[in-house]
């Protein structure tokens, strides 16, 4: 028996660490050789890696969020041929993890682990009233002379309804079921909640979102926004692209987009400017020749851009192809680097979602 370290493999991009993203093997597993064994994240590009040797796993290095550097000891296999075996290496440290962030929930591309902080219930109740009575919380006169606990005397108030309006069923005492009774012959009244109540959930940001939400925030500060809204009567255009689409043959269905693109890649000529990127640093523009359009693009695992080529080069079913070809490889998440990065301009068309 031997071993074998994995050192994580410089991805060809020149950088100094990854991000892993997620692990498909745990400690104990064994694996084939070339199957995959864990998932990591360059700039926006998902990188699967492969078990270099068959065996089992000894040991691994880093959670899903956290950062390793270029060529330290990602895992650590257990073979059964000593003469292929690597000597055995120290896995690195396990670097500080990411800090968790507040966010909305993560789609089905899973690049959130899911874990969410537990929530002491005891945390969320109201504290105990020294006093059965009126607690001086601005409830209405009449609701202080109707006994009624705490946390019944809330939740009456967080619905809008007086006490003395609720009839008890023993006692005079307002118990929750006398609430719930008075609901259900009120229905319509508006005392009903939009909702049930909910706890806080917190949603580790880590992989694409994470970069997204990154890049997201530096735009905001480094770009100047605003909105122009202008309106365009498309009808001939819309004549043009059913007549396209009822002759198409085997070629993809022609949307809007690639007639939207057709048309800025003739105007941009005219307007320069708008096609090119400010060096703050060095206090120069660089107006771009060429085209490479950024195309918005919305995959489980969140907002992706990929960049179609010299778009000012391609034809309508040219583009039309790309269009398609690009927007697969994003969302199945085996777009390259090179197809994620470098645009020039973007476009986004929210299609057939409307609005």
């Amino acid at each position: 028996m031997g071993t074998y370290s994995f050192k994580l493999p410089d991805i060809g991009e020149g950088i100094a660490e990854a991000e892993i993203v997620a692990w498909h093997v745990a400690v104990g597993d064994v694996v084939e050789e070339d199957a995959p064994f864990a998932d990591v994240m360059t700039d926006k590009a998902t990188v699967e890696l492969t078990a270099p040797v068959g065996g089992r796993i000894l040991k691994t290095s880093g959670e899903a969020g956290e950062m390793v550097a270029i060529g330290s000891v990602l895992a650590v296999f257990e073979t059964e041929d000593e003469a292929e075996a690597a000597p055995a290496v120290e896995v690195a440290p396990t670097p500080t993890p990411l800090p968790a962030r507040e966010g909305p929930g993560v789609g089905s591309g899973g690049v959130a682990d899911g874990t969410s902080a537990s929530v002491d219930e005891g945390s969320l109740r109201s504290p105990p009233s020294p006093s059965l009575e009126g607690r001086g919380d601005g409830t209405a006169k009449e609701d202080r002379k109707v006994l009624a606990s705490p946390a019944v005397r809330q939740r009456a108030k967080d619905l809008g309804i007086d006490l003395a309006d609720v009839k008890t069923a023993e006692a005079g005492r307002v118990r929750h079921a006398d609430l719930d009774a008075f609901l259900s012959y009120n229905a319509g009244g508006g005392y009903r909640p939009a909702g049930g109540a909910r706890a806080d959930e917190q949603v580790k940001v880590i992989g694409l979102r994470r970069r997204i939400a990154e890049n997201m925030a530096a735009s905001k500060r480094h770009i100047p926004h605003f909105t122009y809204v202008d309106e365009i009567d498309v009808t001939k255009l819309e004549e043009l692209r059913a007549d396209l689409n009822a002759t198409r043959g085997v070629k993809p269905k022609i949307t809007m987009l690639p007639l939207m693109i057709t048309a800025i890649c003739k105007a941009l000529p005219d307007f320069p400017m708008i096609n090119a990127r400010y060096d703050d640093e060095a206090g120069v523009v660089t107006r771009s020749g060429a085209v490479h359009l950024g195309m918005a693009t919305q995959t489980d695992a969140g907002l992706m851009v990929p960049v179609i080529r010299n778009a000012e080069q391609r034809n309508i079913w040219q583009l039309a192809i790309e269009i398609v070809r690009l927007a697969e490889a994003a969302k199945s998440g085996k777009a390259k680097s090179e197809e994620l990065s470098g645009s020039t301009l973007t476009i986004t068309s929210l299609g057939p979602l409307g609005g």
